[in-house]
């Protein structure tokens, strides 16, 4: 932008840029797109107890409704112990899967 004498302010044309692309390039996206891709995925033991729970929809409505009430009231208390062994469990999971 620049400002003139008069302190109008003139906007520089429009400008379009066109992108372009090499022979190269075309070709490594068509093979990218053409080369058949797998991946494995792994479960962690934690995993597949929850996915197997979870399929039966079997959880302790009376028990969620517990907790959400000592949420919304405040009176909701977190046992750090629970929580630190489950991160444990969780490391042990993860160290133990790169191994293999």
């Amino acid at each position: 932008m620049k400002i003139n004498d008069s302190g109008s302010i003139k906007k520089p044309a429009a400008t379009s840029v066109a992108a372009t692309q090499t022979g190269a390039s075309k070709s490594a996206e068509k093979a990218a797109a053409t080369t058949a891709a797998t991946d494995n995925v792994r479960l962690s033991s934690q995993a597949k107890a929850l996915s197997s729970t979870s399929s039966t929809g079997v959880f302790d409505a009376k028990k969620v409704e517990e907790i959400k009430a000592a949420i919304a009231n405040g009176t909701f208390q977190v046992d750090a112990s629970k929580v630190a062994d489950g991160l444990i469990d969780s490391v042990k999971d993860l160290m133990t899967q790169k191994r293999k």
